[in-house]
């Protein structure tokens, strides 16, 4: 255990895009950070569950993969000198004075003058599907994310979930796998329009074979590499599919872990905020991307973006207090930078 002692301006507790890009915002008004996130990378669920997938919403990014915009958003931040506390869990947030104490599992502490949260929903896992034995499989043939396509080049695969993950890594893994076979209890899936009409039409052509409607029964193998998946109807029928590897996609589980116990205003697990500034019940600390709630709310990277920006320029007085703060672009300002 750590007992390693830091003082700065903010803490910002969750490595995600919009985390990363509150590093930037309070950068620009001279605000130092410390990042704290229970992974050991930056990236939160991008960099975790699906770096190789492109996003299409980033403004200026007509296509980015998750990873990319990962890696550019740190690359964005580093003029300003951030320091990180990967692979730890914020453990304890209580006031000190005119500040916060962040205690984290790894013993460290923090004293900042303020806190902006940015731990998407929390701490998350996969949902397991109940099968006997699983567990022996998990990370050798069963996996619940996928890191790189080419690990699954010419595999067989079967994916197993009717929403948008399951349908969108079938489609990124046409032509890569030798064999893909999708799960699902009912024909129709929940993902996105496009996306559920583009898997039908390479079922149609052969490429991925549509296994409905059928759930998981059973897994086969031994010695933790699969050789094939047992899915059964609702009346019973079994059917094995030779397999190499299986995905399945049925959802995280969400925690909010010591979060829920900060006395912040919570509605259904999301912290309440004011959208003006993101400013929880507790002043001083403010949630910004998925965590965050307020009426309106959407939650896209693009809207955590500008909830980063809105926070920081929130906390800028409590960190400052009584400066004269003049409004600036940064077409004018330029990247001021901070000693390290």
């Amino acid at each position: 255990m750590s007992s390693a002692a830091h003082e700065t301006d903010v803490v910002i507790i969750g490595a995600g895009p919009v985390g990363l890009f509150a590093i930037f915002e309070c950068g620009m008004l001279r605000m130092r950070c410390h990042v704290v996130d229970a992974l050991d990378m930056a990236g939160g669920q991008c960099a975790a569950l699906y770096p190789e997938k492109p996003i299409y919403d980033i403004p200026g990014h007509p296509k980015i993969d998750a990873a990319d915009l990962v890696d550019r958003l740190v690359e964005q931040g580093a003029p300003f000198h951030p320091t990180y506390h990967f692979g730890q869990q914020v453990t304890g947030l209580a006031p000190e004075g005119d500040r916060f104490r962040v205690e984290t599992s790894a013993g460290t502490r923090i004293l900042a003058r303020a806190v902006i949260v940015a731990a998407g929903v929390g701490a998350f896992g996969p949902n397991r599907p109940p099968l006997d034995g699983i567990e022996a499989y998990e990370g050798r043939s069963v996996f619940y994310m996928v890191k790189r396509r080419e690990d699954l080049r010419g595999k067989r695969v079967v994916i197993a979930g009717g929403g948008d993950s399951a349908v969108d890594w079938a489609l990124a893994l046409a032509g890569i796998a030798d064999q893909i076979m999708v799960v699902h209890r009912r024909p129709k899936f929940r993902a996105a329009p496009e996306s559920a009409a583009r898997l039908d039409a390479l079922a149609k052509q052969g490429e991925i074979e549509l296994v409905v409607p059928y759930q998981l029964s059973g897994l086969a193998g031994s010695d933790g590499r699969l050789t094939g998946v047992d899915v059964a109807t609702l009346d019973g029928q079994v059917r094995r599919l030779d397999a190499d590897v299986l995905l399945p996609f049925f959802g995280l589980a969400m925690n909010l872990g010591p979060i829920a116990e900060w006395g912040l205003d919570l509605e259904h697990s999301h912290i309440a905020v004011r959208p003006e500034t993101c400013a929880s019940s507790i002043p001083g600390i403010h949630a910004i991307g998925d965590i965050a709630t307020y009426p309106g709310k959407l939650k896209l990277i693009l809207s955590g973006f500008a909830e980063a920006a809105a926070a920081a320029h929130a906390i800028r007085d409590r960190v400052f207090p009584g400066e004269v703060h003049h409004f600036e672009y940064s077409t004018t300002q330029g990247v001021p930078g901070l000693a390290a």
